[in-house]
């Protein structure tokens, strides 16, 4: 697609090789900043609404999930082996609300499924893997979330 844009450009606007290269270049761009499939953990429609679709306020909301996730996931694997099982089931709740803001309703499911089980105290041999889970798919989401600014704040340049 992206050699054909070109050659139409070209043609198009009898563009000389040095503008031609410029509109490939921003082809790419707008290539890479239109594709909303390229997440896997974070749904950014949902993040877009509600923030309104404020990059700045997508900005300040990325900075408030990196800084609890880390403290969430130290505390989680503390209270595991502590066995507070009831404070764990409080934290699951905690987080799936952090989660959920992100657009990732998967991992909320999860995470409240982990909250009912953890403050009954049943099922205590699948806490790890869920800790696990949420440690692995938030640190993945925290990646995104800051790909999905930068190229955001690249736009709006």
């Amino acid at each position: 697609m992206q050699k054909f844009a070109l050659y139409y450009c070209r043609l198009l606007f009898n563009l000389e090789e040095k503008c031609a290269i410029f509109v490939e270049v921003e082809i790419c761009k707008l290539i890479i900043l239109s594709d909303p499939m390229s997440y896997q953990f974070i749904n950014p429609e949902y993040l877009d609404s509600v923030s309104a679709g404020d990059t700045g306020i997508v900005k300040e909301l990325v900075d408030m999930f990196r800084s609890q996730i880390q403290e969430t996931q130290d505390e989680m694997r503390m209270l595991l082996n502590k066995k507070d099982y009831n404070s764990l089931g409080l934290l699951a709740h905690k987080a799936k609300s952090s989660v959920l803001i992100m657009g990732m309703t998967d991992l909320g499911s999860l995470l409240k499924t982990f909250e009912l089980q953890a403050r009954e105290g049943v099922e205590s041999h699948r806490y790890e893997s869920y800790i696990n889970q949420f440690t692995h798919e938030t640190s993945e989401a925290v990646k995104e979330l800051e790909d999905l600014v930068n190229k955001r704040l690249i736009k709006n340049e």
